[in-house]
């Protein structure tokens, strides 16, 4: 058999309760990113429409240092910049495709990268590529980051030092302490790489997400996923100008890749007007997430003080009989299980976004009392 190996990892995946297959979405939306109900606004899709009749092309038709430099790309990284305050942005394709080339370009041979445990799978993906030493720290413990920066330095580490964390992770709903850890960064001289991929949007002034005050420090760089909060595509990596420089001239996943769309460029752009113009789609969120917190309390769910509320049932396959059941019943809740998240902590992420009601999340309340006995 030509994929006899393939066959047999497919195999294991399967008998260990971890195969994946795609499916087309159904149920209410308690799965998606899309937390404030944007990917389907009138307003996106009407600044679409009018930037194609303008002409704006779909395709980017090379990669930017090339002919794929489009003035969409340009304007959004302007925008990004002022709306963030920082220095400069470059915009991607992905928020993993962004974390990779960061991560693989900027430290340097004889740096150290100290991340935290359960940053992701992107990250990591940038730290293979890395000739920099890479060392994980406690989750969301400044003090372990800091031990790991000492313990490094007693060791002969002479390089620069990068902490990397999110700033709200997205399996468990829990926040980094980033006023700790930028204090860190103070005082090793280093550089703070915060991933606000499920901040960006709902949290801070006007969803400027939660690392908000540590922008436009020349020692924090900040990823802004917007294919989340943001309702499109992409992602904007922003801080100092050097980065930006850096990465156009030496990082070889920008380099060597088509340029993202202008449309979604554009697309993007409108969206960081949106959650500055449109507060109130914040206010309704967090209406949602204080009826979830009452809804969902009795069956073990906790408050995050996040629009992510995991509940945690340890085994993967009970995890992925109660998902089944509850997305029977006309509720998309996901089963989350390793290598996604660490053995054992099997789990239903339960994804609060505007594309459910107050009365969906009732109604999920009874039917996941119902999916657990």
């Amino acid at each position: 058999m030509m994929f006899a190996d393939q066959e047999r990892d497919l195999a294991t995946l399967a008998a260990a309760d971890r195969y994946r297959s795609l499916r087309p979405r159904t149920g209410v939306d308690f799965a998606s990113n899309d937390y404030l109900g944007l990917a389907g606004s009138d307003r996106l899709r009407a600044a679409m429409i009018e930037a194609l009749a303008r002409g704006v092309p779909v395709g980017s038709g090379g990669s930017r240092l090339l002919r794929g430099n489009a003035p969409e790309h340009e304007a959004l990284e302007a925008d990004a910049a002022r709306f963030f305050g920082t220095e400069a942005a470059l915009f991607f394709a992905s928020g993993y495709i962004a974390n990779t080339i960061l991560f693989a370009t900027l430290p340097q041979r004889d740096d150290l990268i100290v991340h935290d445990a359960l940053i992701h799978a992107s990250a990591h993906e940038g730290m293979r590529l890395t000739r920099a030493t890479c060392v994980s720290a406690a989750h969301n413990d400044a003090g372990a980051f800091e031990d790991v920066i000492a313990t490094w330095r007693k060791a002969g580490g002479k390089g620069r030092v990068w902490i990397a964390v999110e700033s709200l992770y997205s399996m468990d709903g829990d926040r980094a302490p980033l006023a700790d850890l930028a204090r860190v960064a103070d005082r090793h001289d280093a550089i703070l790489l915060i991933d606000e991929a499920h901040a960006t949007g709902v949290f801070g002034t006007d969803g400027r997400g939660l690392a908000e005050g540590l922008d436009g420090r020349d020692n924090v760089i900040t990823l802004r996923t917007c294919g989340k909060a943001l309702g499109c595509e992409g992602a904007l990596l922003c801080g100092p100008a050097v980065m930006r420089k850096f990465i156009v001239n030496r990082g070889r996943g920008f380099i060597f890749s088509t340029a993202p769309s202008p449309l979604m460029a554009l697309a993007v752009g409108e969206a960081l007007r949106i959650v500055a113009d449109e507060p109130g789609r914040r206010e309704r969120l967090w209406d949602l997430v204080a009826t979830a917190e009452r809804v969902l309390a009795p069956y073990g769910v906790a408050a995050t003080g996040s629009q992510i509320l995991p509940l945690i049932l340890g085994d993967a396959a009970r995890t992925m009989h109660v998902a089944a059941a509850i997305q029977g019943a006309g509720f998309d809740v996901r089963g989350i299980r390793p290598p996604t998240v660490p053995d054992g902590t099997s789990r239903l992420r339960i994804s609060l976004t505007l594309n459910a009601t107050a009365a969906d999340i009732e109604a999920l309340g009874t039917v996941l009392g119902e999916a657990l006995q």
